[in-house]
């Protein structure tokens, strides 16, 4: 079945030229396909509109710029969020920790291996001492040949699951769950911190203020995009879930 929106085919040819873009999504066709369909409920709305143009991205310039209403981030909600997450809005943090990873890739045996981290973990708290042992023996990071030893890490070196649980666990001791990241699980002991220097909110505010406002432009952006395809005649196609560059 073809796919047509408010009666305008979407042809294969523009599926073709669109489908390059889509390549590093779970269903490159799908996406593409979508994509298109918005595309053209931005040109159908923009012409309606009184701003008939060509390019879709103008269309949704042009429709963010007049339809879409921002609400105002005022300095009650930058001091909210600056107050909310006070980690952001330090500098010069840092952690001096050790873990021992268990890593991960498309033949590991996920239960086997998470079985073995659990019981390292359980054989570490009884036994602390045996950390550097533990780390030289069974961690896959090069860091095993110092014992696990990572070093001075400054905030943002590592990833966030990784660096959240370097901020929690309490300087002196080993992490009492495996900590899972995108390389494996890990086993985290943290052994001194510097909290860093807290800014003050005069001098992040404008910065707060800025990515508050990008983000309810986005969130305005989307609940107007899924209005407009609300309204849409659209066949062919299920658009249930669709999130692609334009909605975001």
């Amino acid at each position: 079945m073809s796919i047509k929106v408010n009666g305008v085919e979407i042809t294969d040819d523009e599926v073709a030229a669109e489908l390059p873009f889509h390549q590093d999504t779970p269903q490159p066709l799908r996406s593409a396909c979508i994509a298109l369909a918005l595309k053209r409920v931005m040109l159908d709305e923009a012409a309606e509109q009184g701003h008939p143009v060509a390019d879709a991205e103008e269309a949704a310039d042009y429709l963010l710029s007049t339809q879409v209403t921002v609400p105002v981030v005022d300095e009650a909600s930058c001091r909210r969020h600056y107050e909310q997450y006070p980690e952001r809005f330090r500098v010069g943090g840092w952690v001096d920790a050790d873990h021992i990873l268990f890593a991960v890739n498309e033949r590991t045996p996920l239960d086997a291996l998470r079985l073995v981290a659990k019981e390292t973990l359980a054989l570490l708290q009884e036994h602390p001492e045996r950390f550097e042992a533990m780390a030289a023996e069974r961690s896959n990071c090069p860091s095993a040949e110092n014992g696990g030893a990572l070093g001075r890490m400054q905030r943002g070196e590592t990833v966030p699951e990784f660096e959240a649980a370097l901020w929690r666990i309490a300087p002196g001791t080993i992490a009492d769950s495996l900590i899972e990241t995108r390389y494996g699980l890990h086993i985290i002991r943290v052994n001194r911190r510097h909290e860093g220097q807290q800014l003050p909110f005069e001098q992040v505010q404008e910065g707060i203020a800025q990515a508050l406002t990008a983000a309810s432009r986005d969130a305005a952006w989307r609940q107007y995009v899924q209005v407009l395809l609300g309204r849409a005649k659209i066949e062919g196609i299920d658009l249930e879930g669709a999130d692609t560059p334009l909605v975001q």
